[in-house]
């Protein structure tokens, strides 16, 4: 079993790392035969103390951020708790977070949304649960560092481009990528990113969170309550979703591919600094989910 501080974190993920991926032998169009990468999808069991909460499907890397992330992100540990431990068995396929002191948690487990996350997300307790607390910076986001941070992203070695069927989340400041995660649910990779957050005792109040996800009520949320003030994406957007970013103050921008984004909330937020003229469409070599 690892402890918390035995992982060594990467900044991006390695499309490589034995046991994310095996290669399936198929036939293609014309009936000749094919081998491609495909990614791991397995359970992992996510224990706080003594108390089961929850099964997560996952690509199985980074247990402890996933774990860490959820819980947060569930307002089951709050930001000044104690963590003392982290165990993973990779055996069990279980994750046992371990607090100072008992947490409250009872009554959330009683109430479940199952949200439209894709490896089927689920939120314990109110959706909207502390975002009346939340205030989050009016955090000036510029044009020119979108696509910058953009293109980067789309040039990193993933899963993504090794075998697809992936989503990918990136906390960003200015025109820098700091941690990027994957998984096959984007609100998973989400997760990761705030548990590592959690950890390093990271602020969210300058950065950028940029995802290939769709940006919907869930995603907003979990930015929100992460105190990340701005959330991009190269994907589409829900109703709800933009309502949310709306009445909290959040900017959110989607369908951000080449020179051409959409912004639906926090457009006085946002710097148009950037010559279209100079910013190149996306290569399709480099096209990732939602781009065509």
């Amino acid at each position: 079993m690892a402890k918390l501080t035995d992982i060594n974190y990467l900044i991006a993920p390695d499309p490589h790392k034995p046991g994310l991926t095996r290669s399936i032998q198929g036939f293609d169009q014309a009936g000749h035969p094919v081998e491609t990468s495909v990614v791991e999808e397995r359970p992992l069991t996510i224990f706080l103390n003594r108390r089961e909460i929850v099964t997560a499907m996952t690509i199985g890397d980074y247990p402890d951020l996933l774990a860490l992330g959820f819980l947060r992100n569930q307002g089951m540990l709050q930001e000044d708790e104690t963590v003392t431990s982290v165990d993973y068995d990779e055996e069990l396929e279980t994750v046992v977070v371990r607090t100072e002191t008992e947490t409250d948690y009872e009554d959330k487990l009683n109430r479940k949304t199952r949200t439209s996350g894709c490896a089927v997300g689920t939120v314990f307790g109110d959706m909207m649960e502390g975002l009346s607390d939340v205030t989050l910076p009016k955090l000036q986001v510029r044009a020119s560092d979108l696509y910058a941070l953009s293109s980067q992203i789309n040039r990193t070695p993933s899963l993504y481009l090794e075998a697809g069927a992936i989503h990918g989340t990136v906390l960003c400041q200015g025109d820098q990528p700091l941690i990027y995660m994957e998984d096959v649910g984007r609100h998973n990779a989400v997760d990761k990113v705030a548990g590592w957050m959690f950890q390093t005792g990271t602020s969210g109040a300058d950065k950028v969170l940029y995802t290939t996800g769709r940006l919907t009520s869930e995603m907003v949320i979990k930015c929100a309550l992460m105190g990340i003030p701005a959330l991009v994406s190269r994907s589409g957007f829900t109703a709800w979703g933009v309502e949310i970013a709306q009445q909290v103050g959040l900017t959110l921008i989607g369908r951000l591919r080449g020179n051409r984004f959409v912004c639906l909330s926090g457009e006085d937020r946002l710097v148009r600094d950037a010559d279209l003229s100079q910013i190149a469409d996306e290569p399709k070599k480099s096209a990732r989910k939602g781009s065509r």
